[in-house]
Order: C-alpha cells, then sequence, then structure tokens
C-alpha cells in the first residue's frame, strides 16, 4: 500500500511540476513495475505499449481529426453556420444560438472541441462582438459551445471510452446525441438570459430566399453528417469506416466542389493533424500500459470491495466518481482523464449496475468539463491562440457556463433515461 501511495504521489508531483503528460503516465507507471513488479521482463511492456493500440476501432480517430481540420481549413464550417444564421438569427441574441447552432453542427462532422474552437471563433467571435455580446461572453461562449462537439457523434471522447471499456460505439453515439441536444439547449438558455439583461437584438429575419439560399450553399457540407450517422445507424458502415468516408468527402468537397483547399493546403493539413494523432496515440499506448499495471494489483477489486463494504450504492459512487472527475479536469487533458480513472471506476460501475453508456455519458459530460476548466483546460489555450486573447480574459467570461455544465452533469448522472432513450429507441 506505501509504496503504491508513494507512487501516486509521484505522479501529483510531476504534474504540478509541469512535466509533460507523457511523463506523467509514464514515469509512475515505471515505478509501478519496478516497485510491484521488477521480475517482469522489459519486453512485456514493449508488447503492451504497440498491441494496446494495435486496435483497428483506434483508426477512427486519426481520419475524424484529419476531416475535422480540413473542414475548419476549409468553408464546410462556414457554410453550416451561415445555415443556421439564416434560420435563427433573427431571435433576440439570434447571432449567440447561431454560435452554439454552429458548434452542434460542426461538431457532427468533426468530433474535435479543438478544431471547433479553432472553426468557430475565426467566424463568430467579430459577429458577437458586432450584435453587442459583452466580450467576455462571447469569449465564453465560443468556448463552451465547442464542447457539444465531445458529445455530439462523431466523438472521439466516446471512441476512446468505447475502447477502453468495449462499449458499443454506435450506442455510445446514440446517447451522446440526446446529451449533447441537451447541452446545447442549456446554453442556449444562458444565452437567452444575457440577451435580454443587455438589450442584444437579432439579425433582420432572412426571407425564404434568402433561406433557400444559404439551404442551397451548405447543401454539401449537411451531406457529411447526414453519411456519417445515416450511415452508421443504417448499418452500412462501422464508426472506423465511417471516419475514413468523412476524409475522402471533405478532400472532395473542399479541394473539388468549393475549391478552398489546393494540394499545399491539404499537405499543411495532413501535417498538422499528424502530429495532433501522434500525441493523442503516445498517451493512449501509455494509458494502455498504466491499465495494465491496474488490473494486475487488482485496483478495481479493491474498490467494488471498498465500495461494498461502505455499502455505497450508485448515488454515493457517482458523486465521488464525479468530484474525481472534476478535479482530475482542472490539470489533465481528456484522454489521460479516462486513461487513468476509467479503468478503476468502470468495474466498480458495473458491480452496481450501472449502464456502460450511462456511465459513459458521465465521463463524457466531465470530460468536456475538464475542456473548459482552469487553470489547464485545453480549449482555453486554443480559445487564446486563436482570438489573439489572454487567457485570463477567457477564464473570466467561463463562469458562468461551468456553472450550467455542472447543472447538466448533475441531470445526466441522476436522470439516466435522457443518456439511454435514444440507443433504447433505435438499437
Amino acid at each position: 500500500m506505501i509504496p503504491g501511495i508513494a507512487i501516486a504521489l509521484l505522479a501529483v508531483i510531476l504534474l504540478i511540476a509541469g512535466f509533460e503528460m507523457l511523463m506523467v503516465l509514464a514515469i509512475p507507471t515505471l515505478a509501478l513495475k519496478a516497485g510491484f513488479f521488477p521480475g517482469m521482463p522489459d519486453l512485456i511492456i514493449a508488447q503492451k505499449v504497440t498491441g494496446g493500440i494495435n486496435q483497428s476501432l483506434l483508426l477512427a480517430i486519426p481520419f475524424f481529426l484529419f476531416a475535422a481540420e480540413l473542414m475548419g481549413r476549409g468553408q464546410i464550417a462556414g457554410r453550416l453556420t451561415g445555415l443556421v444564421r439564416a434560420l435563427v438569427g433573427h431571435a433576440r441574441g439570434g447571432i449567440g444560438y447561431t454560435t452554439i447552432g454552429g458548434a452542434m453542427g460542426f461538431g457532427s462532422v468533426s468530433g474535435s472541441a479543438p478544431a471547433t474552437v479553432a472553426a468557430m471563433g475565426h467566424i463568430l467571435y467579430p459577429e458577437l462582438r458586432r450584435a453587442k455580446f459583452r466580450d467576455k461572453f462571447s469569449l465564453g461562449l465560443i468556448v463552451s459551445s465547442a464542447e457539444t462537439a465531445l458529445l455530439i457523434p462523431p466523438s472521439i471522447t466516446l471512441i476512446v471510452y468505447g475502447w477502453i471499456t468495449g462499449t458499443s460505439i454506435t450506442a455510445l453515439f446514440a446517447a451522446g446525441l440526446s446529451v449533447g441536444v441537451v447541452m446545447g439547449l442549456a446554453f442556449a438558455v444562458l444565452t437567452a438570459i444575457e440577451a435580454r439583461r443587455t438589450g442584444v437584438q437579432g439579425d433582420p429575419r432572412a426571407t425564404l430566399g434568402e433561406i433557400g439560399q444559404a439551404l442551397a450553399g451548405a447543401g454539401w457540407a449537411l451531406g457529411m453528417p447526414a453519411l456519417i450517422l445515416g450511415g452508421i445507424y443504417g448499418g452500412i458502415f462501422t464508426p472506423t469506416e465511417a471516419a475514413v468516408v468523412s476524409v475522402v468527402y471533405a478532400i472532395v468537397v473542399e479541394m473539388f466542389v468549393y475549391r478552398s483547399l489546393d494540394l499545399r493546403g491539404m499537405i499543411e493539413v495532413a501535417e498538422k493533424a499528424a502530429i495532433q494523432n501522434a500525441v493523442i496515440f503516445l498517451l493512449l499506448a501509455l494509458g494502455t500500459l498504466l491499465s495494465y499495471f491496474i488490473t494486475l494489483l487488482q485496483i478495481p477489486n479493491m474498490l467494488v470491495a471498498l465500495v461494498t463494504d461502505a455499502n455505497a450504492g450508485p448515488i454515493l459512487f457517482l458523486m465521488v466518481a464525479n468530484v474525481a472527475f472534476i478535479i482530475a479536469g482542472m490539470f489533465v487533458d481528456p484522454n489521460s482523464i479516462q486513461l487513468i480513472l476509467v479503468p478503476a471506476l468502470f468495474p466498480v460501475a458495473q458491480s452496481l449496475g450501472i449502464d456502460p453508456v450511462h456511465f459513459g455519458m458521465i465521463v463524457a459530460v466531465n470530460v468536456t468539463l475538464g475542456m473548459v476548466t482552469p487553470p489547464f483546460g485545453l480549449d482555453l489555450f486554443v480559445a487564446s491562440s486563436t482570438l489573439q486573447k489572454p487567457v485570463a480574459e477567457i477564464i473570466a467570461g467561463i463562469w458562468p457556463f461551468i456553472i450550467v455544465n455542472l447543472l447538466v452533469l448533475l441531470l445526466i448522472t441522476y436522470v439516466p433515461g435522457i443518456a439511454t432513450l435514444v440507443p433504447d429507441l433505435i438499437l
């Protein structure tokens, strides 16, 4: 027990000291091996690191990330946003609803919150300020709306959770659709309150002709979510195959239909996506090794026994799990959060009869919260870089959205039907 506590403290010290997450995962994991399994051949370490990520399911991640970068660099994001604005822009604070709807639309074809922040930030931040939304609220809305990309399919977060736990990706995508809509509606309520309080008005109502023009302009962009979601739920292809299709579709539309990308631009996008994927897969590989040692040390069994001895039911367990995820989200990137906590907590959730899809939605909402939670929420820094704003200014505007996010988390945690309704209906 004492060596285990010492290794956990080592990880915390490395994190506070500012070491890269690669080292925060790697050094304590190797310390576990040296402290508890000194006789284990080093070859096993190499096998676990490489073998754990040698799964076709994980191929969905690099393809969806590549597609997201292609669409953010091209015109698909802008045309989806233009259609949403034509439909809802006339309402009081309509550009705020456009931001939420545009983020949800781009999320439905990208699965990446940072890519959504970058795409929506460039397009909508100037429009929010022009509409007289306060600067702090505008920054908070852009960063928070991008959270829906981690819930609405195709979601990289849900793919990682499904890989760790063996839960159906299709069922998780179906649940993420309903939870993402709930999150978007919650942000829309906050936007309505802000618009009424500050006197923000809407755009002139679009005519039927203007709506038709926006719809025609976004036709190819709308084809992407229809193709991905229709193909998955129609049984035409798997989520991994859908990711490949999304890349081909994005290349064809951006290069040959919209002509927004040339060969040089596509190569630059591919380079950026490759760097992002390299970081993610290094973390996934080390997370696989950490999960292996967690299993060997029987930590899940110890937690199950602890919960049983304490007579802790699902309500108390989920409360503790949420607190653990919220604290971790303040310091750790979303994939690492799952790699560290899910292997230990998922068996406990199963022992308490918690639906795997429901628990997956709780994890996903916590991960989205971690993306915007100070001091190290990833989307805060993406927004700072994209909009050329100090991180402190973005943090100042994020707090109302964090409160809304916590309320949605409580709702999803203790009303499981919100997460399981859609999967039960369509699967």
